[in-house]
């Protein structure tokens, strides 16, 4: 999503950065050559401090966006040292009060450190009304502090990647329908339930599982398929960078998370035409597909309601014309617009191009 806001921005002139951790990732090559890649050369965000407060000092960028909990504090952090002027606006991604039990130990602590720093950040923006609502109780914050900003999720180059060839045998036309999965493979996502689900559909319909990403429990989850009696019909096919060429060839695209922030991959699904099926999770799905109108929700956890709407949805599925009018409303370009307004306003964007650099992601 940075990369994405940074490519709008840089369109428009506006002088952008992308400021790394470490320069790694399977993402750098998707960063547009007119956006400078900075590089912290900091092991993890605890070290980072200092290197970002260097960063500030010498460009003197007239405001930060930052993402992620453990990020958002450390960029906090920095505005004590950074030049007068210098703007941060922070970002949460995902539902606060869920998204702490996360194994991730840097989150548990950024979450206890978020009523005590988050209100000093210049601006602060969700990616859903779910998020807002639980990011106002769990760090203390009025709501009305909060600015809901749709993920600048589909692109120029969305359904030019959708066209691309997915090798894959499950793929070949004639195939029985295939039913497609997209994220890391934590406790967040509750493929277990996904996996229970798929078992209960794989009796009565012909039908395969590929799920895309990669992440500490696929074993367990491998393990759990085998048990099942699934491990034929289930591909756990890694990471892609690409996961929009198997979406423009799948029948169906199922979310089965625990907690969200605002779901990505349902968008991408939908801009691809690809009908979707999810879990009324907090926070996000309900939103992205109004209520139930573009597409079904169920409720966490239940492996037979969502075997139950993943077998209606395949029988009757939303048409791909609704589906890619409603992504619409996650484009980069409108995305990018919003954010911009809270990171500097209009008219201070204007007067700040001709010197030093515009915007550090």
């Amino acid at each position: 999503m940075m990369v994405n806001l940074a490519r709008e921005w840089s369109r428009q002139g506006i002088p952008t950065d992308i400021v790394l951790f470490n320069e790694s990732g399977v993402y750098l090559s998707l960063v547009p050559p007119e956006v400078r890649i900075i590089d912290l050369d900091a092991k993890r965000a605890a070290t980072s401090l200092i290197p970002l407060v260097r960063y500030l000092r010498r460009e003197r960028p007239r405001a930060v966006l930052s993402g992620l909990v453990h990020v958002n504090t450390i960029a906090i952090l920095a505005k004590a040292f950074a030049p007068r002027g210098t703007r941060i606006v922070i970002s949460e991604r995902s539902t606060p009060s869920k998204d702490v039990k996360d194994d991730f130990p840097a989150n548990r602590l950024g979450y206890r450190l978020a009523p005590h720093l988050y209100r000093h950040a210049d601006g602060i923006i969700a990616v859903s009304a779910g998020v807002a609502d639980d990011l106002s109780v769990t760090a203390r914050l009025p709501r009305e502090r909060i600015k809901v900003i749709n993920n600048p999720v589909v692109t120029d180059r969305t359904l030019e990647l959708a066209r691309e060839p997915f090798p894959h045998r499950w793929f070949e036309p004639g195939s029985p329908p295939v039913i497609l999965a997209v994220g890391r493979l934590t406790m967040a996502k509750d493929y277990p339930t996904l996996l229970h689900a798929f078992a209960a559909l794989r009796g009565t319909k012909d039908c395969r599982l590929v799920i895309l990403g990669d992440g500490p429990l696929q074993e367990e989850l491998e393990t759990l398929a085998l048990k099942l009696g699934i491990r034929t019909d289930v591909d756990f096919g890694g990471f892609v960078v690409n996961p929009y060429a198997a979406m423009s060839k799948a029948a169906l695209l199922v979310l089965s998370s625990r907690w969200e922030g605002s779901p990505n991959v349902v968008v991408e699904a939908m801009a691809c035409g690809l009908p979707v099926v999810s879990t009324d999770c907090p926070s996000g799905p309900r939103e992205i597909l109004a209520g139930g109108q573009y597409g079904a929700l169920v409720p966490v956890g239940e492996a037979q309601a969502l075997a139950a709407a993943m077998s209606a949805m395949l029988d009757h599925p939303v048409p791909a014309a609704l589906l890619a009018e409603r992504s619409r409303d996650y484009s980069a370009g409108s995305s990018a617009s919003r954010y911009l307004d809270v990171l500097l306003g209009r008219n201070a964007v204007l007067s700040s191009w001709r010197s030093g650099r515009a915007i550090a992601a």
